[in-house]
């Protein structure tokens, strides 16, 4: 084991390897004989196809070269196809129509050509039990304003799109029962987001794309609920968090009444369309996942049973689950475990990989294992994080120097980080950089309450979280509390400026698409999170001051931070103007910091080119500002005001 100075070690995981053979995998489900899933490829450009699987083991694109199947519903999308037999129904991200697919046919629209390209899209489609017709979520997209509704669809195109439920903001989880007679599906209304309040309606299904009179079954603005679904036996079933925790409920001669409660999260939040974190097996049996402690879990209920009996698998993370007969489809990983379908057999917990996002391409001794870390924050409060230990075989750091620290805040910020592989944490702790990925107050995964941490002091609990992390690993002696950098994506970009601006604690970050604006997001933004700051920060323009206040672009003369900012030029969440408009105050003050910007992204980064230069450039300039070379050849990244950086050191 050699000794060398942290950041310097070489590393297998290059930002090639970040990209190279790699797929993204979501929503698994059984077409006839064949599973489909969705792969997104960096190595197309960030396109999602549709793959399948068939009975004999072979695998192989369904969709043809120029279709893709994506969704903008919402902006961030999500769910985008539903498929029976050897028919896929998608939605066709160049366009947004729905189309049919049939095997061994070219893909054919079945709604109608809007006005203009992506102004009316749909998510969230299903299938009625007859195969007769589909419904889905549909956003129609006008000079005016934008418009949410339920719609249904004959299969073959041969009827336009009729309004099946309409009047609310929003609208999710269309689902009908066992033999069609009923369909129920979520809605939620502004200021709410669907993780803070949201209604659960059921009609009866009077005949082919017709419902009569919706009933309310639950909700309201202070219970959050997602997941509508039936039981064989017709039985209604969801998640709410109406004690505090998201948790399996059940509709029994008009009550809702738990099923098997715990202090866990069934659910995460509703971000995208179709999450899927339960199922029922043919013979009525339930499977679910939940998270506890940062960790994922799968366990199975009885039909009849009180208790979820616990599934070894090996795996720490579970999401998109779909049903298979006797056996559940699953997007599982694990902290050594690259994210893959699986087909998980109930209850012996057999796991038959069906594809996996990767090969695992380096050892796993090489890989830094999560820790759960719970520590100390304001006001006497505990907050949450995954601490990931510098480490590799063939390197020590030298006598009496501690590693440099990473502080990772995550987007959303109503979302949550996970312990699965993540071969980007891995990029940083193989060169001796540890990392603490935090999941600060407001995030997912610790119960409505720690969720609620957030509300009215985004840009407050979530800063003193990350702070108080970093803080915490230095205190204990793990970590140079004086070559402290934070990084963030989203939301989590404005966690990052906020604490490069208000806090003096970190020596240099990055913000990926991050806010510096709060009161531009809340007027420049698209109608899904156009009323989510109500919430965190305040009405708008009645909290204008608030906002100023929160605002790093507000407060430039407080900055002395090194910062590397990235911004994809075709982002319609956060608008790039607000990354260059940090940099012009940067510029200005003569503060060392580097823009990066791709003209053909939006939010987030897809491109397996942009995501390569975006570590290899983090990485540069980490070195620089923390006093570390970097193993390798790495392109240079043009720092501006660069003679700044010998002066700050």
């Amino acid at each position: 084991m050699a000794a060398a100075p942290y950041g310097s070690w070489e590393s297998p995981i290059t930002a090639d390897l970040l990209v190279e053979r790699v797929v993204f995998l979501s929503y698994p489900l059984t077409a006839g004989e064949s599973v489909l899933w969705v792969e997104m490829r960096p190595s197309e450009g960030g396109r999602y196809t549709l793959v399948r699987r068939g009975p004999e083991a072979t695998v192989a694109d369904v969709l043809p070269e120029g279709f893709a199947v994506r969704t903008l519903v919402h902006e961030y999308g999500g769910l985008a196809y539903a498929a029976r037999g050897n028919t896929v129904f998608f939605s066709n991200f160049a366009d947004q129509r729905l189309y049919r697919l049939d095997r061994n046919e070219l893909p054919v629209p079945i709604t109608p050509e809007p006005a203009e390209p992506g102004a009316v899209r749909y998510a969230d489609p299903v299938l009625s039990p007859d195969g007769g017709w589909l419904a889905c979520v549909r956003e129609r997209h006008s000079v005016e304003e934008v418009v949410n509704e339920i719609v249904g669809l004959p299969v073959d195109g041969s009827h336009e799109p009729v309004i099946l439920a309409g009047g609310h903001d929003f609208y999710s989880f269309p689902r009908f029962s066992p033999n069609g007679d009923r369909l129920v599906w979520i809605a939620w209304d502004h200021p709410h987001m669907p993780w803070d309040g949201s209604l659960l309606y059921e009609a009866p299904v009077t005949g082919e794309l017709a419902l009569g009179a919706p009933r309310l079954v639950a909700g309201g603005p202070e219970e959050a609920l997602t997941q509508p679904k039936y039981s064989p036996d017709g039985r209604l079933h969801l998640i709410s968090d109406r004690s505090g925790w998201w948790n399996l409920y059940a509709e029994t001669e008009g009550a809702v009444l738990p099923v098997a409660p715990k202090d866990a999260e069934f659910s995460d939040a509703d971000w995208v369309f179709g999450q899927s974190s339960y199922v029922f097996l043919d013979d009525g049996t339930l499977v679910a996942s939940w998270g506890e402690e940062g960790l994922g879990r799968l366990g199975y209920l009885r039909p009849g049973g009180s208790e979820l009996i616990e599934v070894e698998t090996g795996f720490s993370s579970f999401s998109n689950l779909s049903p298979a007969g006797s056996r559940i489809l699953a997007v599982v990983a694990g902290p050594a475990q690259p994210q893959a379908v699986a087909s998980i057999g109930i209850p012996d917990g057999d796991v038959q990989i069906l594809r996996r996002s990767r090969d695992l391409p380096v050892a796993p001794e090489l890989l830094s294992e999560p820790r759960p870390i719970d520590f100390p924050t304001e006001g006497g409060l505990t907050a949450h994080a995954l601490y990931y230990p510098p480490k590799n075989p063939r390197f020590s750091g030298p006598e009496g120097q501690l590693p440099p620290l990473v502080v990772v805040s995550h987007g959303g910020p109503t979302s949550s980080t996970s312990s699965a592989l993540n071969l980007g944490i891995q990029f940083w702790t193989t060169r001796g950089v540890g990392v603490v990925d935090v999941n600060y107050g407001g995030s997912t995964g610790y119960g409505r309450e720690y969720r609620r941490r957030l509300n009215g002091a985004w840009g407050i609990v979530d800063v003193d979280d990350c702070v108080n992390a970093a803080l915490f690993l230095a205190h204990s002696g793990e970590v140079d509390k004086h070559r402290l950098a934070i990084r963030g994506g989203s939301a989590g970009g404005y966690t990052t400026l906020c604490a490069l601006t208000f806090r003096d604690v970190f020596a240099c970050g990055a913000s990926l698409y991050g806010v510096a604006d709060a009161g531009m997001l809340a007027t420049d933004t698209h109608k899904f999170e156009s009323r989510y700051l109500d919430g965190l920060i305040g009405p708008w323009p009645e909290a204008r001051d608030l906002y100023e206040e929160r605002s790093p672009i507000f407060h430039t003369d407080r900055l002395t931070t090194p910062l590397i900012l990235f911004q994809g030029l075709q982002d319609k969440i956060v608008p790039p103007n607000q990354a260059e408009r940090m940099a012009d105050a940067l510029r200005a003050k003569g503060i060392p910091f580097a823009l990066v910007t791709y003209p053909d992204e939006q939010h987030g980064f897809r491109n397996a080119v942009n995501i390569k230069r975006t570590y290899e450039a983090e990485l540069y300039f980490y070195g620089r500002i923390l006093g570390f070379t970097p193993a390798g050849d790495l392109p240079p990244v043009d720092i501006e005001n660069a003679e700044a950086i010998r002066r700050r050191s």
